[in-house]
């Protein structure tokens, strides 16, 4: 993996490549390359370590152009990230290749293929793709052909895109398990992983489903389903603009979405809540019977998108009062659960392309769950097409990998779930009039809060020479310290571990002193008092805290003691998304005086696609 971007057209498609890569940057890569068919009809390739203007720049010292190419920027799964390991990979004949996923058999047919004389120039299980291409070349006598035979060996995930110089007018694509777009536009065709590379050259998407392969010349396009029929799939028209993902005024991608979250958060709310109620028909026109139905739910997702549904099991308990269960997607996927009669199935993704999760949503489906809900923010996305129901988050693109402003909106979707379900689990009209206007009031608190970066970025300094942090938090408030070491982990690379403040005396205390700072969020809630007791264990200790409390919670600086006072009125339903917000600029500030690359952290990927 990672970003795949091609076309066929009338003009030199060098820059749309380059531009396509540029726009797939947050997704997080370690090199990137582009093979094109140039004037001679001869293949060229380039490929470099590093970033896209590493490549860009490599090009411009040896200019080539032509109307066929395919580029990529590669996240490693088989092979260290250099140049030889980075796509496109090429066999012989001319055959170049781009590939997002794992094949997980391609050993056996790197063996077979070495005993039929192959030479293999990477580690890669790309190159075993294209030598095996070209093995079928030889034996059908088309590409298209070619590739379908290959796709059929194939055990794993994959998403690929293949030229070759017998066949100067089309690139083939297939899919299984990663997603890969055709882009129909009026000089030609194009291709990529995600709509947003192509948003400068179409507005107009072609979504290749599973097991298909298609022909994508300048004037046609075929596609053949995983049987060998012919399909046709509908052309999309995107929402997005085509610069929807520039930075602005902005530093880094993360601080501008950091920012953009009152309006995130107002947009997914638009249209929804509608004079204190709340629409279930947004879920899905057999939402309603869903929701009625509903006697336990399930919440399947990753990293932060994890810690969201962890938020939404306390409130679906204590306003839906229903059973909860909340699990990562790659433990879940791996054991054979028992599942409660009528229990909902929810996936919670920014990409809906995420690996695990999609696996998980498709062996859900075999077990017997009452019906599947996707919570969202990319409605061409694989999650979506592929679950019953689904509410979108209308975040809108979000480039930086550390995510911010996705988090927020899952939290407003996921609010309006648990309102949705109480509505026909025991609450009444006026409790719902409650619990939306307390939706509604969301933004607004954000807004607030994000006049206190000035303070938290004196407050940082005092992290930057920090190794450790410990993260507290109690109920609904310890998955927001669980996203809070996250984000600071991310993007400084400051260990950080997040605790429910009751469990210190159970082990974490052993690591508090001066040296480690430990932040807390306290809002004014039930548990208020026993997290005042379990600051003051941390103080008896020696430790340094930092809080984000309450203006009511009673908690002033003292020695020792930092307290970054939040807005007022901030209820229990209100609290995880307003109290995520100083600790996304923490993390932020902190990694502007460490210096680390912001929105592309070392090792990370924006959509994990793989296992």
């Amino acid at each position: 993996m990672c970003g795949i971007v091609g076309a066929v057209a009338d003009r030199n498609v060098i820059p749309i490549l380059i531009e396509g890569l540029r726009r797939l940057e947050y997704r997080g890569y370690d090199s990137a390359g582009v093979a094109i068919l140039n004037g001679s009809g001869q293949l060229s390739r380039q490929r470099t370590v590093g970033k896209v203007r590493v490549l860009q720049e490599a090009i411009e010292e040896t200019p080539v152009a032509g109307h066929l190419g395919i580029a990529h920027t590669r996240w490693a799964t088989h092979g260290a990230p250099s140049e030889r390991n980075a796509h496109p990979h090429i066999s012989r004949d001319g055959i170049a290749i781009v590939h997002n996923g794992i094949i997980e058999n391609h050993e056996e047919l790197r063996e077979e293929l070495a005993g039929l004389g192959y030479e293999f120039t990477s580690e890669t299980d790309t190159e075993v793709i294209a030598h095996r291409i070209h093995h079928h070349k030889q034996k059908l006598g088309d590409l298209f052909r070619a590739v379908r035979a290959t796709v059929a060996e194939l055990e794993g995930a994959y998403a690929l895109a293949v030229i070759s110089e017998d066949e100067p007018d089309s690139i083939i694509l297939a899919r299984a398990g990663c997603p890969v777009v055709i882009g129909v536009g009026t000089d030609g065709n194009f291709v990529a992983s995600d709509v947003a590379a192509l948003l400068p050259v179409t507005r107009r998407f072609i979504f290749l489903e599973e097991g298909d392969v298609a022909e994508v010349r300048r004037q046609s396009i075929r596609i053949l389903d995983h049987e060998g029929n012919t399909a046709r799939r509908p052309v999309s028209e995107s929402a997005l603009s085509a610069d929807a993902a520039e930075k602005g005024e902005y530093s880094h991608y993360m601080l501008k979405e950091i920012h953009e979250q009152p309006r995130a958060v107002a947009q997914t709310l638009d249209e929804r809540a509608v004079g204190g109620k709340l629409l279930e028909a947004a879920f899905g026109p057999l939402a309603t019977e869903v929701f009625r139905r509903t006697e336990a739910v399930q919440i399947i997702a990753c990293g932060t998108s994890f810690h969201a549904g962890v938020v939404a099991k306390y409130f679906v308990e204590q306003i839906a009062r229903l059973p909860c269960w909340v699990e990562i997607a790659s433990e879940y996927r791996y054991r054979n659960p028992v599942v409660p009669r009528n229990t909902l199935f929810v996936t919670i993704s920014q990409s809906g392309e995420t690996a695990d999760t999609l696996a998980a949503l498709r062996m859900a489906k075999q077990a017997g769950y009452l019906s599947s809900l996707s919570i969202c923010n990319v409605p061409e996305s694989s999650l979506v097409r592929e679950s019953d129901l689904v509410l979108l988050t209308r975040a809108g693109p979000e480039i930086g990998v550390a995510s911010t402003k996705a988090f927020t909106t899952q939290l407003t979707a996921l609010g309006m779930l648990v309102v949705a379900l109480a509505k026909f689990h025991g609450t009444d009209a006026e409790r719902e009039r409650g619990l939306v206007q307390r939706l509604i009031e969301i933004p607004a608190l954000i807004e607030k809060t994000l006049h206190l970066d000035g303070q938290i970025r004196e407050l940082a300094t005092r992290f930057a020479d920090k190794r450790h942090a410990l993260f507290l938090g109690r109920g609904q408030m310890h998955p927001i310290a669980m996203e809070g070491a996250l984000k600071l982990k991310e993007i400084s690379y400051i260990h950080a571990e997040a605790y429910p403040a009751g469990e210190l005396k159970h082990g974490p205390l052993a690591l508090v002193d001066a040296e480690m700072p430990v932040i807390v969020v306290a809002p004014n809630n039930d548990l208020l008092e026993k997290l005042k007791s379990n600051l003051q264990e941390v103080r008896a200790r020696g430790g340094e805290l930092y809080v984000f409390a309450d203006p009511d919670a009673g908690i002033s600086s003292s020695e020792g003691v930092t307290v970054i006072t939040m807005p007022k009125h901030v209820s229990h339903f209100q609290a995880p998304a307003v109290y995520t917000i100083p600790l996304q600029l923490l993390a932020y500030h902190c990694a502007i005086l460490k210096g680390t690359d912001v929105d592309q952290p070392r090792n990370l990927a924006k959509s994990v696609t793989v296992e």
